[in-house]
């Protein structure tokens, strides 16, 4: 039996990491783990005689039955991408010359990935986490792992995060709720797509603020729901102006993506018409607590005491967009559905960066990372905002209480010639990614403006793309 070397296991395991099922497929679950598996065998020739997870534990990560591992398991081992040694668990198959398919040309190959380039929104700065705390956390959690870490997940995700997250809401976001509220999700995307399906009948109207983030519509369509875009106003969405409907998606903490707060009258409105109306409000609260005036401002939810009310966190904007985490706070009326619906259709979130994060939070050292955070993150707006003040006279250049981007509206001067659009595209060209507030728009005469985003760049990489985003505006 051949070995494999240390550095191609490693490599091999890497790859298992990333494996992911997709529930909504037509393709049943061993099909796809079966198709995946010979690709990642094929695609780590130097991998024979790599092993592979026994059975239970890649269930466990995969949070698919065992019976689903095994059946791949058998199909691979019978057409010779596998072998199995009596007692020992199952590894890739030493001999595989003739399955591996030829090379692909040079221009077949992935680009390397890029790295961020400013004005990119919704980025934290890598160089702010505390990676070295971090990984004691995750180290400690898996070094000697609880017992309930390697029995079948809960569905609803590790209830020590659930517990810590409950505890966070109450003292940043005035949103008292219990952990079995709390299901943690693997972001803002999966969050969405779990409450369409156990909350929404098919082809229910939903109404999703204009501007607003752009995915959202695609999960909307995705779910059969009919989307109804309503224009925002400088106080936001204005509950005077809606009509009936099933649910309502809104950021009033934070409208995305202008920034703006919805006053405590509007909420308040807001929450009358969905009583009246039997409907569901879904609050994206995606970065409140980057507020830098003052405690962040009550959630919505809060006010209602999650009664017509859904809440949405995530942590991609506190830590790394690479940590897929976040969670969804229901009411009690919802969990029952909800957890039928998570039985039969399996979790997306992983299991394995979960105890970390639950001890992280309960320490502390989560709660100082964000004051941290603010601190940097409020002087690079101020930094941002100085060097723009040459600009003051193509662009409205107002300090954000909180967040962490600005959106900076195009002056009439500038807007005649040229559109946000076209300065994305040129900024593009050279070197930068600003997003066009157009972009976000679907109703006619949209607002035009740009989105700026500051927290992930240190003051240097923000002063040469001034100078850059200069250059494409006075032009």
């Amino acid at each position: 039996m051949a070995n494999t070397d240390k550095k191609s296991q490693s490599n091999f395991n890497t790859a298992l990491f990333g494996v992911s099922l997709d529930r909504g497929a037509a393709q049943p679950l061993h099909v796809q783990l079966t198709d995946t598996l010979r690709r990642l065998v094929l695609a780590h020739p130097h991998a024979c005689g790599a092993r592979l997870p026994a059975s239970r534990t890649l269930a466990a990560e995969l949070s698919v039955s065992r019976m689903t591992i095994t059946t791949a398991y058998d199909q691979l081992l019978g057409e010779g991408y596998l072998s199995a040694r009596a007692g020992g668990g199952t590894f890739v198959a030493d001999h595989l010359p003739h399955l591996s398919p030829p090379a692909p040309p040079a221009s077949a190959l992935p680009a390397p990935p890029q790295r961020p380039r400013p004005f990119q929104t919704g980025l934290p700065d890598p160089a702010l986490f505390p990676h070295r705390i971090w990984a004691r956390h995750l180290e400690r959690a898996w070094r000697a792992p609880e017992a309930d870490l390697l029995a079948t997940p809960d569905p609803f995700g590790w209830y020590p995060l659930r517990q810590a997250i409950s505890a966070h809401l109450a003292a940043w976001r005035g949103l008292d709720c219990d952990p079995a509220q709390i299901i943690v999700t693997a972001g803002a995307s999966d969050a969405f797509d779990l409450l369409f399906r156990t909350t929404l009948p098919t082809g229910s109207p939903v109404i999703m603020e204009d501007p607003g983030w752009s995915p959202l519509r695609v999960a909307l369509k995705r779910a059969a729901l009919k989307t109804q875009a309503l224009r925002i106003d400088a106080d936001g969405l204005d509950p005077a102006r809606l009509p009936r409907a099933r649910a309502a998606i809104v950021t009033p903490s934070r409208h995305f993506p202008t920034g703006r707060a919805m006053p405590l009258a509007r909420r308040l409105a807001l929450l009358d018409w969905a009583r009246t109306g039997d409907a569901l409000l879904i609050e994206d609260d995606y970065d409140s607590e980057f507020r830098y005036e003052g405690q962040p401002l009550p959630s919505l939810s809060g006010l209602d005491r999650l009664q017509r009310t859904v809440y949405l966190g995530s942590f991609s904007k506190l830590f790394s967009a690479a940590l897929r985490l976040g969670y969804v706070v229901i009411p009690t009326a919802l969990i029952d559905v909800a957890r039928k619906r998570l039985q039969q259709a399996g979790t997306h979130a992983s299991l394995v960066p979960q105890p970390a994060l639950a001890n992280f939070m309960d320490s502390g050292e989560f709660a100082t990372h964000l004051r941290r955070c603010r601190r940097t993150y409020a002087k690079r707006q101020a930094h941002l905002l100085a060097e723009l003040a040459p600009l003051r006279t193509h662009l409205d250049l107002r300090p954000d209480r909180s967040g962490m981007h600005l959106c900076v509206a195009l002056k009439p001067a500038l807007a005649s010639h040229k559109t946000d659009r076209d300065i994305a595209a040129a900024c593009a060209t050279a070197g930068l990614t600003v997003r066009a507030l157009s972009a976000h728009s679907v109703l006619p005469d949209p607002p035009q403006g740009l989105l700026l985003g500051y927290a992930g760049f240190d003051d240097a990489a923000l002063s040469a793309a001034v100078k850059t985003l200069t250059d494409v505006i006075c032009r």
